[in-house]
Formats: C-alpha cells, sequence, structure tokens
C-alpha cells in the first residue's frame, strides 16, 4: 500500500469500529426494525455490511492471485441477505467483524503492483482495485448513517464529509444529510455487550484496540 491507499485503510478500520460498537449494543427488537432504508430492517443493514466485505475480499483475492472471480449471482446474494438477517444480534455482530477482518488482511497483504488492476462488478464499468477501498469506506459510513440510530452526517469525520466521492457515490452521501440527529425510532436502552469466545478478540476490538 502507498501512503494514501493506508490512510484510505485507516479510515475503514476507525469507521468499522465505530460500526461494530453500535451494533454490539442494539437490542433484538431494535435490529428487527425499520432502519432508515425503505423496506430495511437494521439487521437487514447490517448483514449487507457483512456481505459487502465478503464480495470485495473476493475481488481483491483474485487481483492479488490473477484470476476472475465472479461474485455471487442476484438470487444468491438475495438468499445470503435473508438468511444473514435473520440471526441472532451476536452473530450478526461476529459476522461483520470477520468479513471486516479478512478484507482488511487481503487489502493489507495485496502486492502494490496490484492495485491498478481492473476490477469487474455487475452494472458497473470496470474500475482499478485501488477504488475498492473509497467504496468499501463510503459503504461503512452510509450504511452506519442508515442504521437510525443517531450516528448520521453530523458524526461523520471531516475527511469523509469532504472527500471528493465520484458518482453515484456522492449523490449517495448527500442523500443522507437530511438524516435525523436522534435515533428514530427511539431505542430501547442497549444490551450488554454479548459474551464472546474464550481465546478470540471481542468484535468490538477487532484490531486491537479499545
Amino acid at each position: 500500500m502507498d501512503s494514501a491507499q493506508r490512510e484510505l485503510s485507516d479510515q475503514i478500520d476507525q469507521a468499522t469500529q465505530r460500526l461494530i460498537d453500535r451494533a454490539r449494543v442494539i437490542t433484538q427488537p431494535d435490529l428487527r426494525a425499520p432502519s432508515l432504508l425503505p423496506g430495511w430492517t437494521r439487521a437487514r443493514v447490517l448483514a449487507h455490511v457483512s456481505l459487502g466485505a465478503d464480495a470485495m475480499r473476493d475481488l481483491l483475492a483474485g487481483v492479488r492471485d490473477g484470476q476472475d472471480r465472479p461474485g455471487p449471482s442476484a438470487e444468491a446474494h438475495a438468499a445470503g441477505l435473508n438468511h444473514a438477517e435473520g440471526q441472532r444480534p451476536e452473530q450478526l455482530v461476529a459476522d461483520l467483524a470477520d468479513a471486516a477482518m479478512a478484507l482488511r488482511t487481503v487489502a493489507r497483504r495485496l502486492p502494490d503492483d496490484r492495485w491498478q488492476v481492473p476490477v469487474q462488478v455487475p452494472s458497473l464499468a470496470a474500475f482499478p482495485a485501488a477504488e475498492l477501498l473509497v467504496r468499501r469506506l463510503v459503504e461503512v459510513e452510509l450504511h452506519h448513517s442508515d442504521l437510525g440510530t443517531g450516528y448520521g452526517p453530523a458524526a461523520w469525520p471531516a475527511t469523509f464529509a469532504a472527500m471528493d466521492l465520484p458518482e453515484p457515490m456522492r449523490s449517495w452521501r448527500e442523500n443522507r444529510l437530511g438524516y435525523p440527529a436522534e435515533p428514530q425510532p427511539p431505542l430501547t436502552p442497549p444490551r450488554g455487550p454479548a459474551p464472546w469466545n474464550p481465546g478470540r478478540p471481542l468484535p468490538g476490538s477487532w484490531i486491537g484496540k479499545r
């Protein structure tokens, strides 16, 4: 990674930490409640962020190995999303943390000369692998806001709020500017963080920090 990519990776780490910290204490009823995305529960938003990390990890692994790794079909993606959405809170958060770490590991180890290799995703023109870092940061920050738990544009880091994004990511960010600053609807008192398997880091400290 060059310095700009490392900075982006660090921003993704921090954004992921904020999202996991929030997700770990959302109660089961609040997870099943609607998010700010029409037709999506909060659990579905979290499941989508996890599957997004899986898809980006596969793309980068293909770039690393010199192999084209097509993503799942629309039907397979929908089935995976439906399955993940129905999981218990602790499993949702564990999957989010594991998927984020797997993506981070592949990205941090990708040779410098592979970042300009083009990748292809459905319905988009090919773009350099390096753009996946921007896309992941946007995905985490915007979908954290979509949860409707009080994290929104006012809480975005200044670097993200001012980042020069290509379309359609710029419009996606602008669409969130009107989000309320308070949880919608009001959240029940947070649950205590779920116990974690001995010998494994807590999801809330997935990069070894608190």
